[in-house]
């Protein structure tokens, strides 16, 4: 019933309804000593009783506008059936009424919007019964003679009250598409958030699973060798520390954008896919690459990336879940339409690469953001991963 209101506004409010009383009382007291108070026969004291009572009710309603529409509507009419019944002519304190429509209107309820509509028109079909068929003003009842004047007046009173109420609808329809403007920004920015970090989060993940992959390959295959062939084991260790320096510098770049909304820095290409596959072959990894045909000139920077993402985190599962002693093929044929992708590589038997973790879908949410679509299962011993990105319009 009460709305929220800022402590500012509440004074605002609070200081028109005392001006507006302090100006209404005054001319209530004077009109109830007038010739519409003697017939009850008060002195001054009972006048400016009855002025404070009217200017009240309506400096009342004043107040209460925006914090309760309904309950400032409802004064609004008793002061309205008090002033009738004291039989008092239409005065100052009415201007309140038109306020009061504006608010139902403007920051009503549904049911008090739509009664506020309905005071406006009931409203005036009731000023203009008093006035015309009242004891007082009309001599007790219409005529032929005043009915033409009975109906402009009404039709002045529904257009004046409608009036007030039609411009709290406007700033209400205004005020709702602010609101709905405000939200959906809100919401789009929010979603725009969210797809900035599912995107760092895939290219983290990307980063530095692939690295600790070889790393770790590698590490094992020093600890090996370190005895037999320390040549090897410091080979290995060089490889380590490129790996995880490159690794460590890309990290450095995705936390920078988490933390200072830069925008995306370098992307790896397909040019970059012969250091890709360097570093898995060092991992010792026996890898096969066949490129039949070859890319139709520059291929977008989308489906670059998507490429080597997906081949990234594709070689990654087969360093951690692949067969030891098996052998990963790698065939890429760049259509004119689109590019295919096929990862190939025997598993331990047993094992299940893809169950778990967020490696197949990252690599299906980069091939559908790209445009194209990604399968991966078992194959007669084989783990497979085949994608198709369509090119779209050449760069």
């Amino acid at each position: 019933m009460f709305r929220r209101l800022k402590t500012s506004q509440l004074v605002v409010d609070l200081i028109v309804a005392a001006v507006f009383f302090v100006i209404a009382w005054p001319i209530e007291t004077v009109l109830a000593s007038g010739a519409y108070g003697l017939e009850y026969g008060l002195g001054s004291v009972g006048h400016a009783l009855f002025g404070l009572l009217i200017a009240a009710l309506f400096s009342g309603a004043l107040a209460l506008r925006r914090l309760s529409p309904p309950l400032a509507l409802g004064i609004a009419w008793v002061g309205a059936l008090v002033q009738m019944g004291l039989g008092r002519p239409p005065s100052f304190s009415d201007v309140a009424i038109f306020g009061i429509l504006y608010t139902t209107a403007a920051y009503g309820s549904r049911l008090v919007y739509w009664a506020g509509f309905a005071s406006a028109l009931v409203g005036a079909l009731v000023i203009t019964v008093y006035l015309f068929a009242g004891p007082v003003f009309a001599g007790g009842g219409l005529s032929w003679q005043t009915l033409p004047l009975a109906l402009v007046v009404l039709v002045a009173g529904a257009f004046a009250l409608g009036l007030s109420w039609t411009i709290g609808a406007l700033v209400r329809t205004a005020v709702r598409a602010r609101e709905n403007r405000e939200a959906q920004q809100r919401a789009e920015a929010e979603t725009a958030a969210e797809q900035e970090r599912v995107r760092i989060a895939r290219d983290m993940h990307d980063v530095v699973a692939h690295s600790l992959a070889v790393v770790i390959a590698q590490a094992d295959g020093a600890r090996y060798a370190a005895t037999a062939d320390p040549a090897i084991a410091t080979d290995a260790l060089a490889t380590i520390s490129t790996t995880a320096r490159s690794a460590l510098a890309d990290v450095r770049l995705l936390l920078g954008q988490l933390r200072h909304r830069q925008g995306d820095g370098p992307q790896p290409t397909i040019a970059d896919l012969e250091e890709l596959y360097a570093q898995v072959r060092t991992a010792g990894v026996q890898l096969r690459v066949d490129v039949d045909p070859a890319p139709p000139g520059e291929p977008p920077a989308a489906v670059q990336l998507a490429v080597y993402r997906i081949l990234q985190e594709a070689l990654t599962n087969a360093l951690r879940h692949g067969a030891p002693a098996g052998s990963v093929d790698v065939r890429l044929s760049w259509l004119p339409d689109r590019v295919e992708l096929d990862v190939r590589n025997p598993i331990v038997p047993g094992s299940q690469p893809g169950r778990s973790g967020h490696g197949i879908i990252g690599m299906r949410e980069r091939a559908q953001l790209a445009g194209g679509r990604l399968d991966a299962a078992d194959e007669a011993g084989a783990f497979t991963v085949r994608a198709t990105i369509p090119l779209g319009g050449q760069e």
